[in-house]
């Protein structure tokens, strides 16, 4: 596992782009990503050596006919209704995954809440606030960056509600 701070960070992605350009502090953590694991997330939890309710996964949903981010702790799942009720609306969906990653510019596995191509309303779960830092995809399988919640929730503009199921 390769840990890099913002100033060895050389190939970058939008996600570590964002952050850099933002100036704030964040941790890279890269690891080999096995395609035959059943989780993205629980995988760079493991790979990472890091509890999954700190490792967040970033989903799209389809909240009313509007794209949406939901970012959750990847040892829980997404709550739907919460999730819509979060942003004022009446039903959601997940999102057709082959729209999500046109819309992102990320591929499922590594969307990222941070760079995404086209700015969605964003909702974060607000257990992240109960960890000082939280890690969360840096834009592709196997690359993780790790950052305060507040920062995420500041610069992706986010909603903080409890949109987890444990």
């Amino acid at each position: 596992m390769a840990k890099k701070s913002k100033k060895q960070q050389s190939a970058g992605t939008p996600a570590t782009v964002t952050l850099t350009a933002a100036g704030v502090d964040f941790t890279v953590h890269a690891y080999d990503h096995d395609p035959s694991h059943p989780s993205y997330g629980e995988e760079a939890a493991e790979a990472m050596g890091v509890s999954p309710d700190r490792v967040f996964k970033t989903l799209v949903a389809d909240v009313d006919g509007t794209l949406t981010v939901a970012v959750v702790p990847v040892a829980g799942s997404l709550d739907l209704k919460a999730l819509a009720s979060a942003v004022g609306g009446k039903r959601a969906a997940m999102a057709d995954p082959t729209l999500a990653e046109r819309t992102t510019g990320y591929v499922r596995g590594g969307i990222s809440p941070l760079g995404q191509r086209k700015k969605l309303p964003t909702v974060l779960d607000d257990s992240a606030t109960t960890h000082p830092t939280i890690c969360v995809s840096a834009g592709r399988r196997g690359l993780e960056v790790e950052l305060s919640p507040t920062d995420l929730a500041k610069l992706t503009e986010a909603v903080l509600a409890p949109i987890g199921r444990g």
